[in-house]
């Protein structure tokens, strides 16, 4: 059994010289953090399509089963809101093709305005992506998380091409007022729904996002750091979606993300804790030349 995890990035100035070798050539920052982490979000590509070069690079930089979630470009989502996007979508599968079976899933981040309404769009759009490509979609509408009318509507057409349901979990940011800058900042941008975890196939999805780790203060009433203790729900449901069958990825957020990477590969401890067998990450490379003592 193999789980994947990750992060929202492979390049962090506060992983560089620490976590990460420094400095690095660009062309070697993600072949430095699949060391550490087997899948990563492809967040860039939403605001920039990359070139097949670069994409290419990627590819070398990594293994065959490492995964990407692409994020499909704002223009698609939510410029023109999955309406007259054939060639838009044809040009990025395009130049992400080097990538190969790494593109895991393309993921359809959907603006909080997307909602019942637009579910016609939705199926649509799901209908003319390429047979053999999997989506994760990621709707922030309240309605489909407050009324289980939608609830069912939204996995009915998710399920007709069996496409996921991708499970963004804020609940422990918001747990408590923000302690730092970039908990503040989280808080006016992060969306604040109810916890999801029903998976709907067999590759879910799991963002989950904790708090930044500011001191001993901070830690929680069993000494855990708050994220780590947050994320319990997650150990165990993922623990039982492997014993399924199913093939899960998780995200690891803080608002900071200082901790992101060390933060994933915990999380994945705690799974194996639960799942004996459970295929282990690679070792990290070193961050400095090895020495004599």
């Amino acid at each position: 059994m193999k789980l994947h995890v990750g992060c929202a990035m492979w390049t962090h100035a506060a992983w560089q010289g620490s976590l990460l070798p420094h400095p690095l050539p660009p062309r070697e920052r993600l072949r430095a953090y699949a060391s550490w982490c087997n899948a990563v979000e492809g967040n860039t590509t939403f605001y920039a399509t990359p070139s097949a070069a670069t994409a290419a690079s990627w590819a070398e930089q990594t293994a065959p089963d490492f995964r990407f979630l692409l994020k499909l470009p704002k223009q698609i989502t939510h410029e023109r809101r999955l309406a007259d996007t054939d060639g838009l979508l044809r040009s990025f599968l395009d130049v992400v093709e080097p990538l190969g079976p790494r593109v895991h899933a393309l993921w359809v981040q959907l603006p909080a305005s997307f909602g019942p309404s637009d579910l016609g769009t939705l199926a649509a759009f799901l209908h003319r992506v390429p047979r053999g490509l999997r989506c994760t979609v990621e709707v922030r509408h309240p309605a489909f998380f407050e009324d289980p009318r939608w609830e069912r509507r939204l996995e009915g057409v998710l399920n007709d091409v069996g496409a996921e349901w991708t499970s963004f979990d804020t609940t422990d940011l918001f747990a408590a007022p923000p302690s730092s800058a970039a908990e503040r900042e989280a808080w006016q941008k992060k969306p604040r729904l109810p916890r999801r975890s029903r998976a709907l196939t067999e590759h879910p999805v799991v963002r989950y996002i904790g708090r930044d780790e500011l001191g001993q203060e901070q830690l929680g009433r069993d000494g855990a750091q708050p994220t780590a203790a947050g994320w319990r729900h997650w150990t165990g449901t993922v623990a039982d979606w492997l014993r399924e069958g199913r093939s899960p990825t998780v995200f690891l957020h803080t608002p900071d993300n200082e901790q992101a990477l060390s933060l994933a590969r915990r999380f994945h401890d705690g799974v194996s804790s639960l799942v004996p067998g459970l295929e282990p990450l690679p070792e990290p490379v070193p961050t400095g030349p090895p020495t004599l003592f």
